[in-house]
């Protein structure tokens, strides 16, 4: 369904799934013997040890900012660790969470890019349990934000994307990108509470990019409406098994997440899941890097804003429409089983 831009604060109404493109740039199915049952007995039985936990100065002094052109062809540039603490970019505040900003303050003439940030975390993972504490996200006409994984040699290594949409969405769209011979069981669909909205091949090749996306249409998974609430928790297990994304609006954290002893196994139903019936985990996803990072326009906010990609980067010329772009985080951490 293609998406539309309602009012002047050109409101997503639908997510665009068809035009969301890959961010890799460090850049069909594969059964293998593993079954839903055995799924979720696995991760009953699973325990996890804290690993990393990055909060406050760790995401200045340990993570890493990309600073090349943005592949995904969006109207930024994303600067270096110097350049986004100079300028206001990317700093902790005193209550101890970190900020990662565009620049709101620059007016720009036509063909210009806006400053922006986008950082990797420090080690890389394969299997674990990920849980990341999001204050609060960005949003605003041409915005489009995401938190994600990716491994090397993209697509081979793998995509996750956990929280991702364009301009003032109010859903949030769960991807897979992959290589070849990677899909979503469809058969599952009843063990997550998200729907399914794009095509069940994962793999990107020959410029088709989509991959397997799963959308949240809850009330506040995304956005302004996210934010309103102070934000969330957005958990994501890998293991042999598949791949599960859990969002936790900030009323509802269970409790073993607050005590640094998180058991999915208490958590309920995922939001998303992407089951290895289909598509080989160990395969397709390894030594993948945690990724904040804020584009405008480009392939899908450019194509999904009302006009079409030359409308959208004329909204970049003025500052005022990125009061509202900015990553707040409280903290990230890692668990190992």
């Amino acid at each position: 369904m293609m998406p539309a831009f309602t009012s002047s604060l050109f409101i997503l109404a639908l997510p665009l799934v068809a035009l969301a493109a890959p961010h890799s740039d460090i850049l069909r199915r594969h059964p293998n013997n593993a079954t839903i049952h055995n799924a979720s007995l696995e991760t009953r039985a699973t325990t996890y040890k804290l690993k990393d936990h990055y909060t406050g100065k760790d995401f200045l002094r340990d993570w890493d900012f990309f600073s090349a052109g943005d592949p995904t062809h969006g109207a930024v540039n994303y600067l270096t660790k110097d350049e986004a603490t100079k300028k206001g970019l990317a700093y902790v505040q005193k209550d101890g969470t970190t900020v990662l900003a565009v620049d709101s303050k620059t007016k720009l003439g036509a063909g210009q890019n806006r400053d922006s940030v986008r950082i990797s975390s420090p080690n890389s993972y394969t299997f674990g349990l990920f849980i990341a504490d999001i204050f609060a996200m960005p949003h605003g006409p041409s915005v489009w934000p995401a938190y994600w994984t990716v491994g090397p040699n993209w697509p081979n290594g793998g995509e996750i994307d956990i929280l991702e949409g364009v301009g003032d969405s109010t859903t949030n769209q769960m991807t897979l990108h992959t290589s070849s011979d990677c899909s979503l069981d469809s058969s599952v669909a009843s063990q997550f509470s998200g729907k399914h909205t794009s095509h069940l091949s994962c793999a990107s090749k020959n410029g088709d990019n989509d991959g397997c996306g799963i959308t949240d249409f809850s009330t506040h998974a995304y956005g302004h409406n996210f934010n309103m609430i102070a934000g969330g928790v957005y958990a994501h297990t890998v293991a042999a098994s598949g791949i599960k994304i859990w969002y936790f609006p900030r009323t509802a954290i269970p409790a073993d997440i607050t005590a640094k002893k998180p058991n999915p196994a208490n958590w309920g139903q995922p939001t998303a899941f992407w089951a290895s019936s289909t598509c080989d985990i160990s395969t397709h996803f390894k030594d993948h890097v945690l990724t904040f990072d804020t584009t405008l326009c480009g392939d899908w906010a450019g194509n999904a804003f009302p006009g079409g990609m030359s409308a959208c980067n004329k909204v970049v010329q003025n500052p005022a429409n990125y009061d509202l772009a900015q990553w707040k985080l409280n903290y990230v951490s890692v668990y190992t089983s």
